[in-house]
């Protein structure tokens, strides 16, 4: 697969086929591809955790019972850009067949988020607390690496702020340490092909919308 084909082919997954477990070894070399992520002074900040299997299992329970018990009201995106969540969300959830005014269903569907969308393999991006936004830069082009060789092998992917929401329990069920500073959810897996929203094409801006040329 060429790099244009990896990027135009990426998609974010809402589910996964949880019986299709992925080969150890691909994760390994995607991983492998993604380290050569450039980074402020080879620092290399990204932290992941995975969880399989049993692990995997247990955290779910742990989180969906935490947003069962304190459901959030927000996302984390201020308010000046909830729109675009709006937007998206016609188009995800309408391609589930999910009205707007069905509270129940989003709500149902949205508790999918933190059970990883039935993804055999979840995982957590963290960076060092010391750390700031330009080494967080540097833990995106790694993500970004590490999902196009994922897609480049055939295998899915769903980035996920909401997960991040329950810092507490993720360090908790991942022994994940004090100084880390927790960034996100990743879901990895093969992608169930019965699915609609997972064969959504979200259109992006065009480019002079987000990129200024000076002559």
């Amino acid at each position: 697969m060429e790099l244009g084909d990896a990027v135009r082919a990426r998609r974010s997954i809402r589910k996964f086929l949880p019986d299709k477990p992925v080969p150890h070894e691909l994760i390994e070399e995607a991983l492998a591809l993604a380290m050569r992520a450039p980074s402020n002074s080879n620092v290399q900040p990204w932290r992941v955790f995975f969880a399989g299997a049993e692990r995997r299992e247990r955290l779910v329970k742990a989180l969906t019972d935490e947003v069962r018990a304190r459901r959030p009201t927000s996302l984390g995106l201020p308010e000046s850009f909830q729109y675009l969540r709006s937007e998206l969300g016609a188009q995800v959830y309408g391609s589930m067949g999910i009205a707007r005014a069905d509270k129940e269903a989003r709500w149902a569907a949205q508790l999918r988020n933190w059970q990883f969308f039935g993804a055999p393999l979840a995982g957590v991006v963290c960076m060092h607390r010391d750390l700031g936004p330009v080494d967080s830069v540097g833990v995106g082009m790694f993500l970004q690496t590490f999902l196009l060789a994922l897609t480049e092998r055939g295998i899915g992917s769903c980035v996920q702020v909401s997960v991040a929401m329950c810092a507490d329990v993720l360090r908790t069920e991942l022994d994940i340490p004090d100084e880390l500073t927790v960034l996100c959810g990743l879901s990895i897996g093969y992608p169930d092909p019965t699915f609609p929203a997972n064969h959504l094409d979200i259109p992006r801006n065009a480019v002079e919308q987000n990129v200024v040329f000076y002559g």
